[in-house]
């Protein structure tokens, strides 16, 4: 009788153990992250995604199937991951930067979308408003007030007439800051002058396009122009051109200023709502975010080798001074 009990409790523990294992094997979820290069800014934002996730108890040594893939600056291998991750059928596509939004919002109109680093998604037709959409797409928006991005720029050049802008034409959310750019110069008594690079060999012969016409070179966060900065630090130094940028990490590499957003902050952002839609709440009822934690990045070696020299008053408001 001893014998059958010890084999029943035996046979119990090992069939709840069974039960358990299966159990944790049902909650493991799926995300899927695609970039659509890598670069710091992009890195940070998918590097704080993960961060946040585990934070919230989704752990990838655990319970959490992450698979994470960049394009390599390629919109057409982006539209192959993008349509390879919705046949995987995930928990959630982490869409990081506008081609890479783009491509999967085109790939599917059920699997949660949560885009991040993406500075218009109205203009790149992701959602249709900042509220909450109604569909399988929400996310996080890296959207700087370009006013502030001005004040900058004539802080760091103070007699400034002309701006020279580098850009890739093809992507949505550089073309929404140059014609915003331009208007708000305008108002200014201010001009813009554009020069395009559709690809990264072409940022260094469209910066030296610029020189002699501009007074200062900006940057956004144009994905082509930030995977390839320091071609266009070498023109900016061979030519005694400042540059200003959008993002912070250009300053590292650099740019003369950068008042930006902290892209690991992004991510940690987006990841929340990643965890939320994990949890079981709908994309469609999640209004786009944007972030409001801007700081402030001074490089004077840089402004050095440009031929500027920055304010004792913009070096203490700086929160990293790169030496």
């Amino acid at each position: 009788m001893t014998t059958n009990r010890t084999t029943t409790r035996t046979f119990l523990a090992a069939a709840a153990a069974l039960s358990m294992c299966y159990g944790a094997a049902v909650q493991a979820q799926s995300v899927k992250v695609l970039s659509i290069v890598d670069h710091p800014a992009l890195d940070a934002i998918r590097d704080g995604v993960r961060a946040e996730l585990k934070s919230a108890g989704y752990d990838a040594d655990k319970n959490l199937k992450w698979e994470y893939q960049s394009a390599q600056g390629n919109t057409g291998t982006a539209a192959q991951i993008a349509r390879k991750f919705v046949g995987d059928q995930p928990d959630a596509i982490v869409a990081i930067a506008t081609p890479s939004a783009q491509a999967v919002v085109a790939a599917t109109k059920s699997v949660p979308v949560v885009y991040s680093g993406v500075t218009d998604p109205i203009a790149a037709q992701l959602v249709k408003g900042w509220g909450a959409s109604g569909t399988n797409v929400t996310g996080v928006s890296d959207k700087l007030p370009l006013d502030r991005q001005v004040a900058l720029i004539k802080r760091v050049v103070p007699k400034v007439k002309t701006v020279g802008m580098v850009y890739n034409p093809g992507e949505a959310n550089s073309v929404v800051v140059v014609k915003e750019l331009k208007t708000l110069l305008a108002k200014e008594g201010l001009s813009l002058r554009e020069a395009a690079a559709p690809r990264t060999v072409d940022i260094a012969s469209a910066a030296k396009s610029l020189v002699g016409k501009v007074d200062v070179i900006y940057t956004n966060t144009d994905n082509n122009v930030v995977s390839a900065y320091e071609a266009l630090v070498k023109v900016a130094n061979e030519s005694k051109v400042p540059l200003v940028a959008a993002d912070t990490d250009s300053v590292k590499r650099g740019a003369i200023a950068a008042l930006g957003i902290n892209y690991n902050d992004l991510g940690h952002q987006t990841g929340k709502i990643v965890a939320r839609i994990l949890k079981g709440e709908k994309p469609g009822t999640i209004a786009s975010q944007t972030s409001d934690n801007l700081e402030l990045f001074v490089n004077p070696g840089a402004a050095q080798k440009q031929g500027v020299t920055l304010s004792q008053d913009l070096i203490k408001e700086a929160k990293q001074v790169i030496q």
